[in-house]
């Protein structure tokens, strides 16, 4: 058993959307995050981001970018949604590929965690079907397959996803999470807002510090320092109540990092903790 939790910050696609999607209540348009009659100009480009996350008691992907599908036909892969998001593949970026280049397969994979089900965060999900254990939460599960205007659905068909259940935690927003190994130094925290069943990742070294990856609680780091909500929530009270429990966590001396998914100021990297 290795002595360390590596984190490796990994790209898995780029996403063109309406610059009102991340930092709702900076435009007055409440329909602006959509990008109906708005122009070019308004338009952004941020990273797709995954994390493959090394464990001593196993190997774990969170989120799985673009599918490989959005090289050749975005119509084909996100169908209406198109008008909120572009999304873009480079070579060498899908989620398998990337695997590969650090000497793994979809197979080594002992779990999946997927911090929500949002398309960015869930499309290339097929690529790493074969992984051993590919969860999601109960709440954002239910959600998701009962709203195919929000989600997309197909992107999970045929995959055999399993959902688990928030315990109460003394750690987080609404205080639940779910301990993935049951060591507390992996756990799937309940961020709730921008999606119902949304988890961000703790992770915990030996000695305190640890890494909080954010997931869409915030699409930028700025968006928990101004209380910027994403233009898009389930709910907008508790997308506030989460930035605000980020924000303490990434302000706590014992933090090492805290990411958002789509931090344009985030480049790939590896985190180091000691176990």
């Amino acid at each position: 058993m290795t002595d360390t939790i590596k984190i490796h910050v990994l790209h898995t696609g780029l996403v063109k959307v309406d610059k009102a999607l991340p930092f709702h209540g900076l435009y007055r348009n409440p329909l602006a995050f959509t990008g109906l009659v708005r122009s070019e100009a308004n338009q952004v480009t941020l990273p797709v981001s995954s994390y493959l996350i090394e464990h001593p008691k196993g190997l774990v992907l969170i989120d799985t970018g673009w599918n490989k599908l959005v090289r050749t036909s975005n119509w084909r892969e996100l169908g209406p949604q198109v008008q909120i998001n572009t999304a873009y593949l480079p070579a060498g970026w899908a989620i398998d590929e990337r695997l590969a280049a650090l000497g793994y397969r979809p197979q080594d994979l002992d779990y999946v965690l997927l911090s929500h089900l949002h398309c960015d965060h869930v499309s290339g999900l097929k690529h790493v079907a074969a992984a051993k254990h590919i969860l999601v939460s109960e709440p954002e599960w239910r959600v998701a397959n009962r709203l195919p205007l929000v989600y997309l659905p197909h992107e999970w068909r045929g995959v055999n996803v399993q959902t688990y259940r928030y315990a109460q935690a003394r750690v987080g927003p609404t205080g639940e999470a779910y301990d993935v190994f049951g060591d507390d130094r992996v756990l799937q925290v309940h961020t709730a807002g921008h999606a119902t069943g949304m988890s961000a990742t703790l992770a915990r070294g030996g000695d305190g510090r640890y890494v909080l990856l954010a997931a869409d609680v915030g699409y930028a780091n700025r968006s928990w320092e101004e209380m910027l909500t994403p233009g898009i929530c389930t709910n907008r009270k508790a997308a506030i109540t989460s930035l605000g429990w980020v924000r303490e966590m990434a302000h706590d001396p014992n933090c090492i990092e805290a990411l958002a998914n789509h931090n344009t100021t985030t480049d790939p990297h590896v985190i180091t903790l000691t176990y």
